[in-house]
């Protein structure tokens, strides 16, 4: 029992050394994360209903693991070959798609739910200008 409690402990140990790379390392990732930091503080300012929350954290999280897999996708091919494969490439550049997919969700979804309720709230001080 013991082993099995230390080696969930170092998966999470390894788990947030694979963070803190990608933070370290990822331009995108910090993009990623001022956009989510900037979302976390509207949603809050408009008191979002717990559902709206839920949906913007699993949206941000499929952006994460999506840049999370983009990064180790490439990792994992420069590791296998430092010439330019053609495959090598096209491993490289679906991954990058795949964030891109993830991210315009994301953009969607925050549009939909941030959109309406934000614009309730501007309304009033735009109208005063």
């Amino acid at each position: 029992m013991a082993e099995f409690i230390r080696s969930r402990i170092l998966s999470f140990k390894y788990a947030f050394q694979g963070w803190g790379y990608a933070m370290r390392t990822q331009r995108n990732v910090w993009i990623h994360s001022t956009i989510a930091t900037i979302v976390f503080f509207v949603g809050l300012w408009l008191h979002l209903p717990a559902r709206d929350w839920a949906v913007i954290i699993l949206t941000g999280a499929m952006v994460f693991a999506a840049e999370f897999m983009n990064t180790a996708i490439e990792a994992v091919v420069d590791l296998a070959t430092s010439e330019h494969h053609p495959l090598a490439k096209i491993g490289k550049d679906v991954g990058a798609a795949a964030v891109l997919v993830a991210a315009m969700a994301a953009v969607l979804v925050g549009l939909l739910i941030l959109g309406p309720p934000l614009w309730l709230k501007l309304l009033p001080l735009i109208s005063n200008l």
